[in-house]
């Protein structure tokens, strides 16, 4: 192996310490790692130089590493030292086990789609950016609503008048799109979940589309004026009046060592309680 690069969150009181334990064990086993520290904030990484990623924080810093690996098929080793994990797979207090099945190239891993998200202004791509939660669209004031034009394949799909728009894939639609009344969708499905936020209209529900189509959303003249799209809940981009969010299916998948569809449901049940609980 080249390199690794192992990505702490600094906002997680123990990554720091667990960052020097794992640092100190691929050393033993002759694997040469950098240490960079993550913040929630951009920072310019060269994934390219690196074999394999392990991150040490929530799902955030999993979705982070996720958009700089993907396009060179760089898996990655998700610690959890987050709420719900349902991305970060490893516990910290179990790690060792895993880190050695993995080097002995063992360990089992899934593969999750991911979006591909454009703006295009004035008919010139002017943002471009990768998604593994949600793209989510919505006005810069908590008291304004936006008008959306939206389209699949050309076809048109809704205008809608709201607080915003969650676009999530199915990693994504246990987070916001899931609090905005949107629905769980198996991880191993490939599909787009769009759910309204506050929708004025009653039959404004979520629906789930094809990734094998664009989505097209286009921003309507309406009485607010500031608007931004943010990826993944880390990456925001101010958006203005006729601008074209084009969302489509990103050609590559990201690689999540130890995560399975078991985990994703034992999370549901655990730390959602859905249904009642790991015991309904």
């Amino acid at each position: 192996m080249k390199k690794v690069l192992i990505i702490v969150n600094t906002g997680k009181k123990e990554s720091v310490a667990l960052s020097v334990q794992i640092n100190d064990f691929l050393q033993t086993q002759k694997i040469v790692s950098d240490i960079i520290n993550f913040d929630g904030k951009k920072i310019d990484v060269d994934f390219s130089k690196y074999s394999f990623i392990v991150t040490l924080g929530g799902d955030g810093t999993v979705l982070f590493a996720a958009r700089g690996a993907v396009e060179y098929g760089i898996p990655i080793f998700p610690v959890n030292l987050g709420q719900f994990g349902f991305i970060a797979s490893v516990e910290p207090s179990n790690w060792k086990k895993p880190l050695e099945t993995f080097l002995a190239g063992k360990a089992f891993y899934e593969e999750r789609s991911m979006q591909k998200i454009q703006v295009k202004r004035n008919d010139k791509i002017i943002f471009e950016a990768l998604a593994l939660n949600d793209s989510v669209i919505c006005a810069s004031k908590i008291t304004s609503t936006v008008l959306l034009d939206v389209n699949y394949d050309n076809l048109p799909l809704c205008h809608l008048k709201a607080d915003g728009i969650i676009v999530s894939t199915p990693t994504g639609s246990t987070a916001y799109s899931a609090a905005a009344g949107g629905p769980i969708v198996d991880t191993h499905l490939d599909a787009f979940v769009m759910t309204p936020i506050n929708s004025f209209s009653l039959s404004g529900r979520p629906i789930v589309l094809s990734t094998d189509g664009l989505l097209s959303i286009s921003i309507a003249n309406s009485r607010a004026k500031e608007m931004s799209l943010t990826v993944d809940g880390q990456k925001p981009f101010p958006l203005c009046i006729k601008d074209e969010i084009i969302i489509t299916k990103f050609s590559k998948k990201v690689k999540l060592i130890f995560a399975c569809r078991e985990r994703f449901y034992n999370a549901l049940r655990s730390k959602l309680n859905w249904l009642g609980g790991p015991y309904a």
